[in-house]
């Protein structure tokens, strides 16, 4: 099984939804999120006064799948939310689960999902 963190911005959620979606994901967790990375922000000024913004809003979805679904949902997200040379279109981060306990049945690994 793998987890799925991806970093959106929030004006993407809408079509990583739609893609969770169509892979039949079960679940996700999402939170919003300040950071920044190779883009390290943009200068604003106000009343002259220049200051640099550091922390951009961003969306992070999580969800837990199996391994071939994971490698499906990465290729999909990769092909449609795409922004070419634009920076700050975000990251995938994947980790191994090692099991997943569902509480209420005790159901354990996929059937858990």
């Amino acid at each position: 099984m793998k987890k799925l963190e991806i970093v959106i911005k929030p004006e993407r959620l809408e079509d990583l939804k739609e893609i969770l979606n169509t892979c039949d994901v079960q679940g996700m967790m999402i939170t919003n999120i300040m950071g920044f990375g190779n883009q390290k922000g943009y200068q604003k000024s106000y009343r002259g006064t220049a200051y640099t913004v550091n922390f951009l809003p961003k969306i992070k979805v999580e969800t837990v799948t199996d391994a071939e679904t994971a490698g499906i949902i990465i290729k999909i997200i990769k092909d449609r939310l795409a922004t070419d040379d634009e920076i700050g279109g975000g990251k995938i981060f994947v980790y191994d689960v090692e099991d997943v306990v569902r509480i209420r049945t005790g159901d354990h690994g996929v059937n858990a999902i």
